[in-house]
């Protein structure tokens, strides 16, 4: 046996959770009510405090929130949405649950966000919304995003998927993501992001007219929630004057997000810690290029994408670091790549393309230690200068 097959394997991300997650979920379920209702609640309420937004609605994940905000600022059939096809499929996906289809523009080489300056010259009559993505905890140039928005009478929603605890620099002061700077900020609760309940989603607004949509929408349009009518010292029947979705939260997946909430500072500044640290390693690997961050941008790190020396094969790099024990995942993928979705390549997608290839993600997350770390980037530089096998 090798030494490298005697050490634990590294996983790519991990979630954190611990004794007071399980307490939580204990107190909810013996509580006798375990799907939306006040867990919810109270969890809404600490994420929009986390955040500073005015509204947070709590649903069943972030496929769900992103197809209620496009709904909500009016994405019908034969409309068109600006958005990146390097994203996980669900950005592309609840653009066509609209009836609408997915405009796609090239992205950023260093921040694998969408670049502002193609997003003009995608617009055209049927255009309804511009979906920016906060792509692996990255902020995108929402000033700039925002402005085009206002100025052609667009609405701006965030898939920040990815991006809870994410800062960006606002009119001269650090505001988290979430914030409204667009019109509406979706999140995930998926066990490979920051804070998880398992699976969920979150919408953040200013808007309340949105904030009532979201609320009626996400319980098949009931008149009356179940917290009101179980409430009540009188009798209510309830109706559903439109068609609406089953997009609920459960009150026990919104006790463990409360957990998580209290944890988001500190696991964030360990993130940071190590994404420094691997921006400084990783400097001594001829042609490894660190993501970027910007000047008016604070990542959360949720996931640490590298991109590969010219000519290094991809899939044989993470197979040599999946033989020393480290678990790695491929460049962000892209949806037009995809059979659903044409399943081409696209000149004018070339950064996408290239940065699917070309990158690899690295394990990142709180609680890896140095050594851990050092594991990585010596397995790294071994399978950038090893020749490459297909």
């Amino acid at each position: 046996m090798s030494p490298t097959q005697s050490l634990p394997t590294i996983p790519v991300a991990k979630p954190q959770l611990d004794e007071r997650e399980a307490e939580a979920v204990r107190r909810v379920i013996l509580s006798g009510w375990v799907t939306q209702g006040p867990e919810v609640a109270a969890f809404e309420r600490d994420f929009a405090a986390v955040v500073g937004a005015p509204y947070a609605c709590a649903v069943s994940n972030c496929t769900t929130a992103l197809h209620l905000a496009l709904l909500a600022v009016g994405v019908g059939p034969g409309d068109e949405v600006i958005t990146v096809s390097h994203s996980f499929i669900a950005t592309a996906n609840v653009v066509r649950y609209c009836g609408a289809t997915p405009v796609f523009v090239d992205i950023q080489p260093d921040t694998f966000n969408i670049d502002p300056d193609l997003i003009e010259a995608a617009i055209t009559p049927n255009t309804r919304a511009i979906l920016c993505v906060h792509q692996l905890g990255m902020p995108c140039d929402l000033a700039r995003i925002v402005e085009i928005g206002q100025r052609r009478g667009l609405p701006v929603v965030e898939d920040a998927a990815c991006a809870i605890g994410s800062e960006i620099l606002w009119n001269g002061r650090w505001e988290p993501i979430g914030r409204p700077h667009g019109d509406i900020a979706c999140f995930s609760f998926h066990p490979r992001k920051i804070v998880t309940t398992g699976d969920g989603g979150m919408l953040t607004t200013a808007n309340r007219e949105y904030d009532a949509k979201f609320r009626l929408w996400r319980q098949h349009s009931m008149s009356v929630p179940d917290t009101v009518r179980h409430g009540s010292r009188e009798v209510i029947f309830e109706s559903y004057p439109e068609v609406g979705f089953n997009y609920r939260m459960t009150d026990v997946q919104a006790a463990i997000g409360r957990v998580q909430l209290a944890k988001l500072p500190a696991v964030v500044e360990d993130r940071r810690r190590l994404a420094q640290a691997y921006c400084e390693r990783l400097s001594d690997i001829p042609g490894v290029r660190p993501p970027v961050e910007p000047y008016w941008a604070r990542s959360n790190w949720q996931s640490y994408c590298v991109r590969l020396p010219e000519g290094v094969e991809q899939r044989a790099v993470m197979q040599q670091l999946l033989d020393a024990g480290i678990s790695a995942r491929r460049g962000v993928m892209c949806a037009h790549l995809e059979t659903a979705y044409g399943g081409q390549p696209v000149s004018t997608l070339g950064v996408s393309e290239r940065a699917q290839d070309g990158c690899v993600i690295l394990p990142l997350f709180s609680g890896m230690d140095d050594s851990d770390l050092g594991r990585v980037v010596s397995a790294l530089e071994h399978a950038c200068a090893t020749p490459q096998r297909a």
